[in-house]
Order: structure tokens, then C-alpha cells, then sequence
């Protein structure tokens, strides 16, 4: 998991995990702020989110709904040394992906 530069930490789960966001180079802020998303709203999705599976390359791929009702993918990696989490990116769920998660949503109620 990449450390120090490229990195913006922040704490969260009451201090239990730390949480590091992918920082741009050509910008100096977290990847997530091109998708116009807030490092808070990927937390909330961290924190509880409405699915949560294997993605490519080690990484993991969570999904679930702020509390203004925006749903977020949020891809990530776990620190194989340590509880923490590094963000690697985040975005708006819209369209035909958005149909699907809400289809399956449907089907587990």
C-alpha cells in the first residue's frame, strides 16, 4: 500500500481504522474530488456499506448510499501490515449501473 507523498490520511470508525486517500500529482488533491466526491462521503460508504466485494489486483470494491442519498462506488485496497485502508478512487453510481445495484437490492429484501 503506497505511503507518505501521494497519500492524504484521515481517521475514521471512531479512530479504529485509518483511512488514506490516492493523492493526484498533477493537483495535490485526492483523486476522488475530480469524480466531485468528498473524502466523507467515501468514509460513510466505508463505514456501512450495502455491498462490498473482491475487485481486480488485490483491491475491493465497496458500494453504498450516503446520508444525502448519493450512491458511491468506492475502490479501495486493505494495508496487509495494518487495519487501514487506502482509497484509490470514488464516484456517483448513475445510469444502467445504478439500475443494476438497485435491481439486486430488490432481491435481497
Amino acid at each position: 500500500m503506497p505511503t507518505g507523498e501521494g497519500c492524504h490520511r484521515r481517521n475514521v470508525f471512531s479512530d479504529l481504522v485509518e483511512i488514506r486517500f490516492y493523492v493526484d500529482p498533477a493537483t495535490g488533491e485526492p483523486h476522488l474530488h475530480r469524480h466531485g466526491v468528498r473524502e466523507e462521503e467515501a468514509e460513510e460508504v466505508l463505514g456501512n456499506p450495502v455491498e462490498d466485494r473482491p475487485g481486480v489486483e488485490g483491491g475491493r470494491v465497496a458500494i453504498g448510499r450516503t446520508t444525502a442519498g448519493r450512491v458511491l462506488r468506492v475502490i479501495y485496497v486493505q494495508d496487509p501490515d495494518d487495519d487501514g485502508l487506502f482509497v484509490v478512487t470514488s464516484y456517483e453510481v448513475t445510469g444502467k449501473p445504478l439500475a443494476a445495484f438497485r435491481r439486486r437490492r430488490r432481491r435481497r429484501k
